[in-house]
């Protein structure tokens, strides 16, 4: 392949990579990674509500990996309130896995931003290692395409089998019971999952650009000296 369009495609590639380290960087600050509404469980059952009466319970909820807002519905109006995971959700909620989604989501901004210098020097710098070269550019993506599914695979499990809205939801509330309605994930969640396929797409742009995987050329070195060991 030519030497241009080599450049083209690393450079797309490194453009791609930088994207990404910047949509993450801003996912990881705002409290739009969860939305859902929460039912004030304790006051329905007080006055039997039912119908349209049982929306004066259902309150609201958002929140992020660092801070979110919920609004109560007891029957008596809105309450809105702020809380934040550090630190006093940290008895609350499954800490180890919350601490884990937020270190391989800045491991991810890392290493996109490594993958990102990395095309740009093959792009217009000279490899001379093999860090610096292909299999070092199919290396970085694996390590981002692995931070990217485990921050996925971790917080998914966090809010759907750990229950994570319900214990924000019933934090220090002694006298009320809250139970989830309805949650789904929102904007910063989708962005992870978007960054996380361009950097999987970004495998198949530097075998576009004429090198081969890793794993293969290692076949073909071992085959071709196996037959050198044969002669001698």
């Amino acid at each position: 392949m030519p030497k241009l369009q080599k450049k083209v495609l690393f450079c797309l590639a490194g453009t791609l990579s930088f994207a990404c380290a910047l949509a993450i960087a801003a996912a990881l600050g705002i409290q739009l990674w969860v939305r859902g509404t929460v039912l004030c469980k304790t006051g329905a059952l007080l006055v039997n509500a039912t119908g349209d009466e049982l929306q004066k319970f259902i309150g609201e909820i958002q929140y992020g990996l660092f801070y979110g807002q919920r609004v109560k519905q007891c029957g008596l109006g809105g309450r809105p309130t702020t809380f934040s995971f550090f630190p006093d959700l940290l008895n609350v909620i499954p800490a180890s896995m919350h601490v884990s989604v937020v270190i391989f989501t800045t491991a991810l901004i890392v290493f996109a931003l490594v993958g990102t210098s990395f095309f740009m020097f093959n792009a217009f710098g000279k490899p001379y290692e093999t860090l610096h070269g292909p299999v070092g550019l199919y290396l970085w993506c694996f390590i981002s395409c692995s931070c990217g599914c485990l921050v996925l695979i971790l917080f998914s499990s966090e809010v759907k089998m750990h229950k994570l809205s319900e214990k924000i939801a019933n934090y220090k509330e002694g006298g009320f019971l809250f139970k989830t309605q309805t949650e789904h994930f929102e904007n910063s969640f989708w962005i992870v999952l978007v960054c996380t396929l361009v950097h999987f797409s970004n495998v198949f742009l530097i075998r576009l650009a004429g090198f081969d995987f890793p794993f293969s050329k290692s076949k073909e070195l071992d085959t071709s000296s196996g037959a050198i060991d044969l002669m001698y």
